[in-house]
């Protein structure tokens, strides 16, 4: 069925221009869009016609650095150690809740998540999955999951050495199996603390034979390097650029907070993608990095905090403001390079054919000239209305279309409970 959206105040998200305009939509990962006078009407063809009178059609938005299976989180029990440092919060925290995650959990996670962002404007993510007793078939059942709601996707596990080497194998064994099924995604790690040279070898080859970058955290905490230092006398960035990791198609690299000059030049020179995850490193009180000489390959994630990228815009500049000088372009080109990323790696899913409406009644004049002063200030994910993917609709005046919202909510509640009973 072909979509139209008629009356909409249409703005580029590249030179940020507004065309009054009708918009037709076409299906598909690789569909696109037209800006028309009118709407045809073709009896046999029925179309879907959204009304987008009094408000805003823009490009919808992408995550660059999600973790899904945090999503039941939320209010659970406390630790049975208050943590004192980033180590005890991976130990007593993360790598306890991920330890008790089964399929069904991982299932529930990655529907309400999917939720959240479709309601959010969010219509592609790359997420970075850790559950280290139920590894085999998890990439598949995020992928279901977001493939049910309409979401576009990027997926890894996280493999590492911390439980051992026959899951780290199964680690490495799910992401080959998912990558060789024909499915995008990049080869996940942890971070270097948690991932020997053997280990480190296998990703690498992996990536390579599948055509894809590695996914992993770096120098989120001083720890890593630490770590780093002590055992392989040479800082992270460096041991990844010396395994070659550097080079491959699409690497993301996590946080990247605690870099030398050095490490930042190796950056700027590499085909490497920096995420931004301001929030999350707040929360862990593991410092704020000055990412501005780290190159223009950076984009912004959640770190499984939220599904909220306005919400991560905000946060980020506001930060910004006082390590780097941010500016209003610089936030909003953060924002919007995730879809540079896509296309400039040859992923799919991202094409002109995702869009958000936004009802947004401002109290003042919105154009070109002054649109970035209500992005940082006015704009947030409560004005997405409707949203589509790959020329779907799938939020409609504030409803999932793809799904039944109350279901997937009391079935995340009903895994919730299951989990924080075994946390106990």
């Amino acid at each position: 069925m072909t979509l139209y959206i008629k009356n909409a105040r249409f703005i580029d998200w590249q030179n940020l221009t507004f065309t009054n305009t009708d918009i037709q939509v076409s299906e598909g990962k690789d569909g696109g869009i037209k800006l028309i006078d009118s709407i045809p009407i073709f009896p046999s063809d029925p179309a879907k016609v959204v009304d987008a009178k009094g408000k805003f059609v823009t490009r919808s938005f992408g995550c660059g650095h999600h973790h899904i299976y945090s999503t039941l989180a939320r209010g659970m029990p406390a630790p049975a150690k208050t943590p004192e440092n980033f180590i005890e919060i991976l130990k007593y925290v993360w790598w306890h809740l991920d330890k008790n995650l089964d399929l069904e959990m991982i299932k529930a996670s990655a529907l309400a998540s999917a939720l959240y962002c479709a309601k959010n404007g969010v219509t592609f993510v790359i997420d970075h999955h850790a559950s280290p007793f139920n590894i085999e078939g998890s990439l598949f059942t995020i992928k279901e999951a977001f493939d049910s709601i309409g979401l576009s996707h990027l997926l890894c596990y996280e493999i590492s050495d911390r439980d051992g080497e026959k899951i780290r194998d199964k680690g490495l064994a799910e992401t080959k199996n998912y990558l060789k099924a024909g499915n995008q995604g990049h080869v996940g790690l942890h971070a270097s603390f948690t991932v020997g040279n053997t280990c480190l070898e296998k990703a690498i080859t992996l990536a390579r034979d599948y055509n894809t970058g590695i996914h992993i955290h770096v120098a989120e905490d001083m720890s890593d390097q630490d770590h780093c230092q002590q055992n392989h006398n040479k800082r992270v960035v460096q041991r990844l650029y010396d395994a070659g990791g550097l080079d491959l198609k699409g690497s993301v690299f996590a946080h990247c907070i605690h870099l030398d000059k050095n490490e930042k030049t190796i950056l700027r020179e590499s085909k490497v993608w920096v995420a931004q995850n301001v929030e999350s490193n707040l929360n862990n009180n593991v410092g704020l990095a000055d990412v501005a000489n780290y190159g223009d390959r950076i984009m912004l994630g959640t770190d499984g905090m939220h599904s909220d990228m306005f919400r991560s815009a905000k946060a980020t500049f506001y930060q910004g403001l006082g390590t780097e000088g941010i500016s209003f372009p610089g936030i909003y080109e953060r924002f919007r390079n995730i879809h540079r990323f896509i296309k400039e790696n040859g992923f799919q899913g991202d094409n002109e054919n995702n869009l958000v409406i936004l009802d947004y009644n401002a109290p003042t004049i919105m154009n070109q000239d002054n649109f970035l002063g209500h992005f940082v200030y006015g704009i947030d994910s409560s004005h997405a209305e409707s949203v589509i993917s790959s020329g779907r609709l799938i939020v409609e005046d504030k409803k999932l279309v793809t799904g039944n919202e109350e279901d997937i909510l009391r079935f995340a509640r009903e895994m919730g409970n299951k989990l924080w009973k075994k946390l106990k």
